[in-house]
């Protein structure tokens, strides 16, 4: 296959215990969700397909919040019978020694923490509860004493910008194994928050630039989303780039955006999209089969074809590198194939 199928995002439930502005949630009521049943037969699925010459296709647990669900562990534990490499993403606010211990025991490779803020005052704010920082802190140590290591994931919009130095020591004191910094992206219950919450494009720039510094660092691994031009800005700092092997990296992990590429989001009700921040529906699991979606989808052909991008992205000698993110693209011009629009280059 061209183009393997290595991550799915799974959005288990849309129920959750906190209601964040920047949430990408498209819906926030529990409504014909997938059953368990339905469930397995998606894994069993992602068991055959496999993720090509990478290893198996990797399954998150996404939400909402998917410690919401009750058969989560369940569910883990039978994708780890089936050979699909699984990890949960949660705010951390519901995790006990006993959730961390079946967390553990369901395979779970890790777990993503969403922090926004490096301190209560500012990430209690972002999440619309007071006391939710504390928590999701209290549950991040209980799942690493269970031995699951823990990634923390922060969304950037200009309300916690200036905190990021914050929380990246923050990151490095709680020994997280990863940071991955997720550039705010106007979509679901996001779309309600102020046009100034979006960073302009040379804010961006200027945030990636900072990103790129200290990864060099090399003391804890950062990865940016929903940001593709960082692959652009990385090429250009190592000189490693041009426009005749940009292309050669189209199907690799060091790319900008895979939405549709080797990566794609399962709702809770079983519609298929690019990725969770671009609602354009590429097919529903209730009516075909993953491996048809994944392989036929005209949405999906035409994310696969850089030829039809638009814009000074169609014109950029690093579309195969970075490719601009589609989603700010759909939130801003209402066209997934427009150019980025946080773009400096």
């Amino acid at each position: 296959m061209d183009n393997p199928l290595r991550i799915v995002f799974w959005e288990t439930t849309v129920r959750c215990n906190l209601s964040c502005g920047h949430c990408r949630r498209l819906a926030v009521e529990s409504k014909d969700e997938l059953s368990g049943e339905e469930a397995r037969s998606l894994i069993d699925e992602l068991a055959q397909m496999g993720g090509g010459g990478r290893g198996p296709t990797m399954l998150i647990f996404s939400g909402g919040e998917p410690l919401l669900r009750g058969d989560i562990f369940e569910l883990a534990g039978y994708a780890r019978e089936r050979g699909v490499v699984t990890a949960l993403a949660s705010n951390g606010t519901m995790i006990d020694r006993t959730i961390a211990s079946r967390i553990a025991e369901a395979g779970l490779g890790r777990v993503a923490i969403s922090l926004d803020g490096p301190d209560g005052e500012s990430h209690d704010r972002i999440r619309n509860q007071i006391g939710s920082f504390e928590r999701s802190l209290r549950g991040m140590g209980f799942v690493q004493d269970a031995g699951v290591e823990v990634q923390i994931n922060t969304t950037v919009s200009r309300s916690n910008l200036s905190m990021l130095p914050g929380m990246l020591e923050l990151a490095k004191t709680l020994k997280a194994a990863a940071w991955h910094v997720f550039v705010f992206v106007p979509v679901g219950c996001g779309a309600q928050l102020s046009g100034e919450e979006v960073l302009g494009p040379e804010e961006a720039e200027e945030l990636l630039c900072w990103l790129y510094e200290v990864s060099q660092q090399g003391d804890i691994q950062i990865k940016p989303t929903c940001a593709p031009q960082y692959y652009r800005l990385s090429a250009q700092r190592k000189s490693q780039a041009s426009a005749s092997d940009s292309g050669s990296l189209r199907h690799g992990y060091t790319r900008g955006c895979l939405a549709g590429i080797n990566v794609c989001f399962v709702s809770a009700t079983g519609r298929v999209f690019p990725c969770g921040y671009l609602p354009v529906e590429a097919g529903d699991l209730r009516q075909q089969r993953l491996r048809d979606i994944w392989e036929r989808s005209d949405v999906f052909l035409q994310l696969r074809d850089f030829g039809l991008l638009k814009g000074r992205c169609g014109g950029c000698e690093y579309v195969g590198l970075c490719g601009g993110c589609r989603a700010r693209a759909f939130g801003v011009y209402g066209d997934m194939l427009a150019e980025e629009p946080g773009c400096l280059y």
